[in-house]
């Protein structure tokens, strides 16, 4: 996993190619952070590791159909208030996609502060669908380029981290703003996603490969959507 500010943008090994020059679709995996830290990201970083097996397990099962899978490494730990580091790092690897690909449909997947700079580029081109888990979405967040998106916010119900009521209310609005929006609650976990790892990884699968166009919804997350149309964003697993 390289820095997005390094050459190369991203990438899961420094200086490793894509594995697929014509993929159906790429994903980034966007890990956590904190709110407020200029340290650079190490390799160690605990938010970092967090998503490798997310990562690798997109990767094992995209592969075969035609997905590149590339983890994102920001510059800094932090937020860092109107800065918002981790967005300039996911537009520079959104860059890259586009570099070496072309107009490729993007699929991004971020935890906590991953989800809020998934959630922020939404409307970039290119991507076409944000999983968001554990997504850490304050109160005022912008929500009106969510328009034309499809997004999945997964929140475990026992998160003190990123509020489950912080969430829903994402939910509402961007759901007004004209995205298509799913939000799915994971009962008995908290931020870290440890408790039932099993389900994250299962919800997570599913709707990157449903998103890519490689395999329909499953029937419960094509429910959550057709819910979420009605605005019921309180689907529990």
């Amino acid at each position: 996993m390289v820095a997005a500010g390094a050459p190369g943008g991203y990438g899961a090994d420094p200086g490793r190619p894509l594995e697929l020059t014509s993929p159906v679709a790429v994903v980034l995996v966007l890990h956590g952070g904190k709110e407020n830290s200029f340290d650079p990201v190490t390799r160690g970083n605990r938010a970092g590791l967090r998503m490798l097996p997310i990562a690798a397990i997109l990767r094992a099962r995209g592969r075969r159909h035609g997905l590149v899978v590339e983890s994102v490494r920001y510059r800094y730990r932090g937020w860092n208030g109107a800065e918002a580091s981790p967005v300039v790092d996911t537009r520079a690897a959104l860059e890259a996609v586009r570099s070496t690909h072309g107009d490729v449909p993007t699929v991004l997947v971020g935890h906590s502060m991953g989800a809020r700079a998934a959630l922020r580029v939404i409307g970039d081109d290119g991507v076409t669908t944000v999983v968001g888990l554990a997504p850490w979405t304050p109160r005022g967040e912008p929500v009106d380029h969510t328009n034309g998106r499809r997004l999945l916010l997964v929140q475990g119900d026992r998160d003190t981290v990123t509020p489950p009521d912080d969430s829903l209310h994402y939910a509402r609005r961007a759901a007004s703003a004209g995205a298509e929006v799913a939000r799915v609650v994971v009962r008995g976990d908290a931020h870290p996603m440890l408790r039932r790892w099993p389900t994250w990884h299962r919800l997570t699968v599913d709707a990157v490969l449903a998103a890519a166009g490689v395999r329909a919804w499953p029937p419960s997350l094509a429910d959550a959507f057709e819910r979420g149309r009605s605005g019921d964003f309180t689907v529990d697993v």
